[in-house]
């Protein structure tokens, strides 16, 4: 028995080659900016010193006593290859059951040979997708790293700051290097601190993106069918000027189980992010001098990027992650405003008190079922 499962789960780890998908990002990802060693070193220092500043600000303004002690996780300053292999790292954790449960139902149907060149064309596919994002991404707190295989990360995790993508972004926008670095790591920290006030939120995590993988690859044989419609629809709705509600992919693949589970997370990150994005903009002149300009240079980049990316952004659903920015943010700020900060907190004591995504959008009903 333990053969087999341990078969199966070699099997699952074939579907997508994860080594081939970190590597053709390394090699796809684009150069970042010119930089001389003694640079080099000198920012990653200061951006770890960034991090350590921003950790005090994040307890002040969350009142999270997870704040005073992050030791279970770690900060690590990136380059962009890096931040690639890492998110293979996690994605293979995130995947792993939906992928063992696929197997266990095609059992005898998909040849080791047939799982070797579809894990090395999907491999190939991620690795192309991941190449695109690690040129965008400032920061990203991953706490599934621990659990990987082989992993030396820490029991909660990694915070990850991508070195090359903060600065290529505060020279374009041309503000103030520390300023804008401790703006960013305001944003991150907060997400590590998130992780530590709730210990259960990492494997509800996991259960949500479990549940929604399985829905997916569970309907493997009309996936790439539905994957192309939706890329048509997002071209008809690019060309014509409509914009997609969520990101073309993201509105097309679901049936009514998908669509729950997509609901689900979709609250959630929002609450993450825009909790987060709270944090980011309650600092003020004292500690960020400049916050007021990289807010306004920050927020206006978005305008001026081009037809291509774009439409990448859009297929792969980066900008409803930024709607869930703003829609998680104006939650945030309306519980706030009638429970305090205290009140707002209740949200990490359990899975139970994550707001749904219709209370997302009307606070009014998570505040009424908290008892405010």
């Amino acid at each position: 028995m333990e053969s087999s499962a341990s078969e199966t789960s070699a099997q699952a780890q074939a579907l997508i080659n994860w080594e081939l998908a970190a590597s053709t990002a390394a090699r796809l990802t684009p150069a970042g900016p010119t930089l001389g060693s003694a640079e080099i070193g000198a920012a990653v220092e200061n951006l770890r010193r960034m991090a350590d500043i921003s950790v005090p600000h994040v307890h002040n303004i969350t009142g999270l006593d997870a704040a005073r002690e992050l030791r279970d996780s770690s900060v690590l300053v990136v380059d962009r290859a890096s931040w690639s292999k890492a998110n293979t790292q996690s994605f293979a954790v995130m995947l792993k059951p939906a992928m063992e449960k696929m197997l266990e139902g095609r059992r005898g149907t998909l040849s080791p040979g047939a799982a070797s060149v579809s894990g090395a064309i999907t491999g190939s596919q991620l690795g192309a997708i991941l190449a695109f994002l690690s040129s965008k991404v400032l920061g990203q707190y991953d706490p599934f790293s621990a659990l990987a295989e082989n992993s030396t990360a820490p029991a909660g995790g990694r915070l990850l700051l991508v070195a090359p993508n903060i600065i290529a972004v505060e020279r374009e926008i041309n503000v103030e290097p520390e300023d804008f670095r401790l703006w960013v790591c305001l944003h991150e920290q907060t997400h590590r601190v998130q992780f530590a006030a709730a210990p259960w939120l990492r494997h509800h995590m996991l259960d949500e993106i479990d549940n929604l993988s399985g829905q997916l690859l569970g309907n493997v044989d009309s996936l790439m069918e539905r994957a192309s419609a939706a890329a048509k629809s997002l071209k008809d709705r690019t060309a014509s000027g409509s914009a997609p509600s969520r990101g073309a992919i993201l509105d097309l693949l679901q049936n009514p189980e998908e669509k729950a589970a997509i609901s689900r997370l979709t609250a959630l990150m929002s609450l993450l992010e825009g909790h987060a994005n709270v944090v980011m903009d309650a600092v003020d002149s004292s500690i960020v001098p400049s916050v007021k300009t990289i807010r306004q240079r920050f927020n206006s980049r978005a305008k001026d990027r081009g037809v291509i990316e774009k439409f990448i952004r859009s297929l792969l659903g980066l900008d409803a992650k930024m709607r869930q920015y703003s829609d998680g943010s104006k939650f945030v700020r309306e519980v706030v405003d009638v429970a305090g900060m205290d009140g707002f907190n209740k949200v990490w004591e359990s899975a139970d008190h994550l707001p749904s995504e219709t209370e997302i959008h009307d606070s009014k009903l998570w505040l009424e079922r908290m008892g405010h």
